[in-house]
Parts: C-alpha cells; sequence; structure tokens
C-alpha cells in the first residue's frame, strides 16, 4: 500500500476577517429580549446605557373646546357652606343582615349660593324722586341655588356588607356606584340651606351694594324693597 506522508507545514491561515458582534447590535436583541420577557425596557436600558437623555414628558391632549357661553344675569349676594352626614342602609326582607345587607356612610360638604335674579328687571324697577335724590329699587326675592358639592371634603368613611355583597365585589368587575348616596347628600344640603337664614343674608348684601352704588351717583337716600319669596318646591 501506498505511503502517506504527512505533510509537516502548518495550514494556512484563513484570510476572511472573523464577524464580531457590534455593540450596538447586542443592545438591540437585549431590548427585544426584555419586551418579549414583559420587562421594564426604560430602566434597564438606562442602567446599561447612561448617557441617554432622560425621557420627556409631552401632553397631546388637544385643546379645550367652547360648547356654550351662557350670560349670567343674577347677582350671588352669599354663600352658605354646609356638611352633612348621609347614612343610607339597604336591607333584604326575611335576610339576616350578616348575609344580605348593605350600609353605607358618607360626610359630604357642599355650598349653596343666594342670588338675585337681575334678568327680569322692567322700567319701573327703579323710581326717582323728582329732586333726584330719592331712589327706590324694587327686586325679586333672593333664590337658592342648586346645591353644590365639594369632592375634596366629600368621603365615604363607613361601608358594611353582609356575605353575599362580599362575594359580589370579589367576582364581580363592576365599579361601585355611589350615586344616590350624593344625590341624598344634594337634598340634604338644598334642605339645610332652606332652614337658614341664606336668603335674608342675601338680601341684606345686595341691598348694601345697590345703597352704596346709588349714594356714589349722588343719591342721599335709597331704599331697596324685594318681592314675596317664591313658594317652595313640592
Amino acid at each position: 500500500m501506498p505511503t502517506i506522508l504527512q505533510s509537516d507545514r502548518k495550514p494556512l491561515a484563513s484570510t476572511r476577517p472573523r464577524m464580531r458582534p457590534q455593540r450596538g447590535a447586542v443592545v438591540v436583541l437585549a431590548v427585544l429580549l426584555l419586551v418579549a420577557l414583559g420587562v421594564g425596557v426604560g430602566g434597564a436600558v438606562g442602567r446599561w446605557l447612561p448617557g441617554l437623555p432622560t425621557p420627556e414628558t409631552i401632553d397631546r391632549s388637544p385643546a379645550a373646546l367652547l360648547i356654550a357661553v351662557r350670560n349670567i344675569a343674577d347677582y350671588h349676594a352669599a354663600t352658605g357652606t354646609y356638611q352633612v352626614v348621609v347614612d343610607l342602609e339597604h336591607d333584604t326582607k326575611y335576610v339576616p343582615e350578616i348575609v344580605s345587607s348593605e350600609r353605607s356612610t358618607l360626610l359630604a360638604t357642599g355650598s349653596v349660593d343666594a342670588r338675585v335674579d337681575f334678568s327680569s328687571l322692567g322700567a319701573g324697577a327703579v323710581t326717582i324722586s323728582p329732586d333726584r335724590r330719592q331712589a327706590t329699587i324694587r327686586l325679586p326675592a333672593p333664590t337658592l341655588a342648586p346645591a353644590t358639592i365639594d369632592p375634596a371634603q366629600t368621603r365615604v368613611v363607613g361601608r358594611e356588607r353582609g356575605l353575599v355583597q362580599r362575594v359580589e365585589d370579589a367576582v364581580g368587575d363592576h365599579p361601585r356606584d355611589d350615586s344616590e348616596l350624593y344625590q341624598l347628600a344634594t337634598k340634604k344640603l338644598d334642605a339645610a340651606a332652606a332652614q337658614s337664614d341664606l336668603t335674608g343674608r342675601a338680601a341684606t348684601n345686595t341691598r348694601a351694594m345697590l345703597t352704596g352704588l346709588a349714594q356714589s351717583l349722588g343719591y342721599d337716600t335709597v331704599t331697596v324693597t324685594f318681592g314675596p319669596p317664591a313658594p317652595p318646591a313640592p
């Protein structure tokens, strides 16, 4: 058999350059891996590449849209701030409270404005004496605006629920509806304002304002009268 001679020469080194991974490619692959794993990319990349600028926050909300413009002819002469407690309970008939019931307590703070309507004043609302030294102004009685609840000072301070309600909260995905509590709070605030002397304070403030205004125009005597109050709503 022929003898195979082993060459003493070493194989020639390849002249093709070896491909080395670039740092940018490594970072991109790492970011993609973090995204695939659900890892926060911003914090990780920030630690790896401290030279990157801090992300900026951009508000892309659209501009405000003007829906309506309304002329206001009411003089808000007094404002009362009130605080009420709403204690509302819902029970299931013939079922123990520990099984099915719900009781919520709302501490509500709101304000009520007493206002005088100047929009309906006619030519006979102001009477001037011949010597222009006396003025008589006739106005409608002050009225109360609907109560406005202050959300920053209103909160649910207590809530008790039965087993059925607790299970429904645990398995359900519906947000809690406290609109009934707020509606009752608004009614209580309206009632508190109606029982107070807020309209009387509004009449006093309106009379003082108009008297000072007329006297600045040269009138010595100013009389401000108010019509009868409107009957309470049923």
